[in-house]
């Protein structure tokens, strides 16, 4: 058995559901903090000294190692875990509670200055073997189980999960050695920015994840593996072929290798839309369809020479993170989370998070297309510059109150 049994949930689901939400409505919690802070920076002054600059690798962590990491761990539990087992729903726990613990500590490290500098990697000091820790205790959770059922696996499925827990036992090692301020430095004076090798590697990976998740849920479909295969194959060796390194983004190779992603735009949605989803997945399959073809069309228009330097250390990259991680990511991940449960988000959440989150990145997107050559006002706190960052707000307070609904939601239920 993988992923949860036909119509029917995980024994496991509301502890997952649970984690996963609690810690985004943590993390959205610091995020509005921070919209209210860039309106009116005066505000930050009564939680001095924990200044914005201090909330900032709060926020950013906490959502990137909780929000956007865990659904995918109750994926891969729905894939390695026996649900029948009579320790699973502990199990459960103990995998997301040494992370979460993980989280926690490392969180009272960034509050307290305990940070690298280098960009979602501030695992630093006292705070850098939590997380690879808690990784290792889920790691052989995973194994454990996977013993535990393997003469019940077909010999593809133990192929599979023998290769997928050998790559997983690297990440742990990897997160830790990358996190050193000897491997690169938070700021690297030799590095001419993001080059589209760079790009395409990166969301290649993405796409790859991707396509696997309805294996991990054990979600049917329709749609040939074979020639989405040979897809993915061809866009690694257009990755392989393009230079690497310090290619610059006027380079012709650079801006063709990363115009394949083009071509996943249109595959990757027909894909996921040729399998049979439970009910209430679809509204929000279809948002993360919309966001992928705008994150993947709007990646290379921005790439593109006089784009990339206009758009480079601009709210319009505030707005891109967003486009990628509060519209994509959050759309998947909230599928996995239904499909686990096998329980709908509660009437009105997803179309409440899909609002707030278009507001916000058209309002830093808007404001990133103007805020070169208008910064002044910016600093100034003009009339116009305060709407937007008040629209901003009103975007990330409709995202709060909707996972907090949600997430109240799971607690009653």
């Amino acid at each position: 058995m993988s992923g949860p049994a036909p119509g029917g949930a995980v024994p496991y689901a509301r502890i997952v559901t649970g984690y996963c939400l609690g810690w985004l409505v943590a993390a959205n919690a610091v995020g509005l903090w921070l919209g209210v802070v860039l309106l009116w920076p005066a505000a930050g002054d009564a939680l001095a000294p924990l200044t914005f600059g201090r909330w900032v690798p709060l926020h950013l962590n906490w959502q990137l190692y909780s929000w956007c990491a865990l659904p995918l761990v109750g994926a891969l539990l729905a894939w390695c875990f026996d649900p029948r087992h009579p320790q699973v729903r502990f199990h459960a726990h103990l995998g997301f509670g040494a992370w979460s613990l993980a989280l926690a500590l490392g969180g009272i490290g960034w509050l307290g200055g305990t940070t690298s500098g280098k960009l979602f990697l501030d695992w630093h000091g006292w705070t850098r073997p939590l997380l690879p820790g808690a990784m290792h205790v889920l790691w052989a959770l995973l194994a454990a189980h996977t013993w535990w059922r393997w003469r019940g696996l077909s010999r593809g499925g133990r192929v599979a999960r023998g290769i997928a827990l050998g790559l997983l036992l690297a990440v742990p090692t990897v997160l830790h050695w990358s996190a050193g301020r000897e491997v690169y430095p938070a700021v690297n004076p030799d590095s001419g920015g993001a080059t589209g090798a760079a790009l395409l590697g990166s969301t290649l990976g993405l796409v790859t994840i991707f396509l696997l998740l309805p294996v991990f849920l054990g979600v049917g479909g329709r749609r040939p593996w074979r020639a989405t295969a040979a897809v993915w194959a061809l866009s690694w060796a257009v990755f392989a072929s393009i230079d690497h390194g310090h290619a610059s983004h006027h380079a012709p190779g650079q801006i063709v290798g990363l115009a394949a992603l083009l071509l996943w735009a249109v595959w990757l949605p027909w894909f996921w839309l040729g399998h049979d989803w439970p009910e209430g997945v679809r509204p929000w399959l279809r948002a993360a369809i919309v966001w992928w073809v705008l994150l993947v069309a709007s990646g290379w228009v921005t790439f593109l020479p006089g784009v990339s330097e206009a758009w480079k250390f601009t709210h319009s990259l505030v707005g891109h993170a967003h486009l990628a991680m509060a519209g994509l990511v959050t759309s998947l991940n909230a599928v996995i989370l239904i499909v686990l449960a096998r329980r709908p988000a509660p009437p009105g959440v997803c179309a409440l998070w899909q609002a707030g989150c278009a507001v916000l990145v058209a309002a830093m997107l808007g404001l990133g297309a103007v805020e070169a050559e208008r910064a002044g006002e910016l600093f100034r706190s003009e009339s116009w510059t305060q709407a937007v960052l008040a629209l901003r707000l009103a975007g990330g307070a409709a995202m709060a109150w909707a996972s907090f609904r949600w997430w109240r939601d799971n607690l009653k239920s």
